[in-house]
């Protein structure tokens, strides 16, 4: 019988925020592994004694960025780690955009500001800003070049937090056609969904946001899958995914440009896509190197 964790987030008195979770668990349990969800975060964990670990929704990890990495390197040397240790290193960081696009991966633009550079903002069109690392919209905003003032007030509090800033345009396409995000798992497509605009004019950067609004089932297009397979493919060594979500949206020509690639602890949304839990089951049985 494989021992599996799914690590994810405490809560603390609010209600979880995953509800795939406990619906995993059970459906994990029914096919035969001692499946339980735990806290990344909690000491008390014996992490090795898995034969797998599964990053499910440790969606606090973005506030706590060195302690998570740090919870990653040490559970990666104790036993599996899905997704693997180096690659969720590397997608911590969104700076891993610049490399996707230098490797030919459509993509939308994006500007990189450390804190101590220079904050050029731009003048014609209107932009986001928000941190390398981050979720959920967390530290986003949506600005027109006649609100540089508010622009730089977020980027200062940025950077006297330490946090490295991207400027992306703001792609109008997403008023109209959404994002997309396309769900693989087991190195396959799982399901695709479809959300409205997160960021709305005006809305704070320290503002709670919604993260996936108006979400629902999406039929991916051939160009969309072509982007995120390529996306995919360009990841550094390789590696063996079992789980990833490419997160498209359209550029100004009304072809799909990366948005993000989320090989962290994305939402799962099996709720909208119930019929996908056989597969997500069946492939982390075999990622514990138990296939059902």
């Amino acid at each position: 019988m494989p021992r599996i964790a799914l690590a994810t987030y405490d809560p603390g008195a609010e209600p979880g925020k995953d509800t795939d979770l406990p619906v995993l668990v059970r459906a994990l349990t029914a096919a035969g592994a001692e499946a339980e969800a735990r806290y990344w975060d909690d000491p008390a964990v014996e992490w090795g004694g898995y034969d797998l670990v599964v990053i499910r929704s440790t969606w606090d990890y973005s506030w706590r960025a060195a302690e998570f990495a740090a919870w990653v390197e040490r559970t990666g040397t104790l036993t599996r780690l899905a997704n693997p240790a180096h690659v969720v290193r590397w997608n911590t960081d969104k700076r891993y955009l610049g490399e996707l696009a230098a490797a030919g991966v459509p993509t939308v633009p994006t500007r990189y500001m450390a804190p101590g550079e220079p904050a050029g903002l731009p003048v014609g069109h209107e932009f986001v800003i928000k941190p390398t690392s981050g979720a959920g919209a967390r530290f986003a905003a949506r600005y027109s070049p006649a609100e540089h003032e508010g622009a730089l007030r977020q980027l200062a509090r940025m950077h006297a937090e330490g946090f490295t800033a991207m400027v992306q345009p703001y792609m109008p396409g997403i008023d109209v056609r959404g994002e997309r995000a396309l769900q693989f798992f087991g190195g396959r497509l799982l399901h695709a969904s479809r959300k409205g605009a997160v960021l709305s004019p005006g809305t704070p950067y320290d503002a709670d946001k919604v993260a996936h609004p108006d979400l629902a089932r999406w039929q991916p297009t051939d160009a969309e899958l072509a982007v995120a397979e390529k996306a995919l493919a360009a990841v550094p060594g390789a590696p063996e995914l079992l789980y990833a979500r490419v997160d498209l949206v359209d550029g100004d020509d009304g072809e799909p440009r990366l948005m993000e690639l989320e090989l962290v602890e994305p939402n799962l949304f099996l709720w909208l896509h119930p019929d996908s839990l056989p597969r997500v089951t069946e492939a982390i049985l075999t990622a514990a190197g138990h296939p059902a």
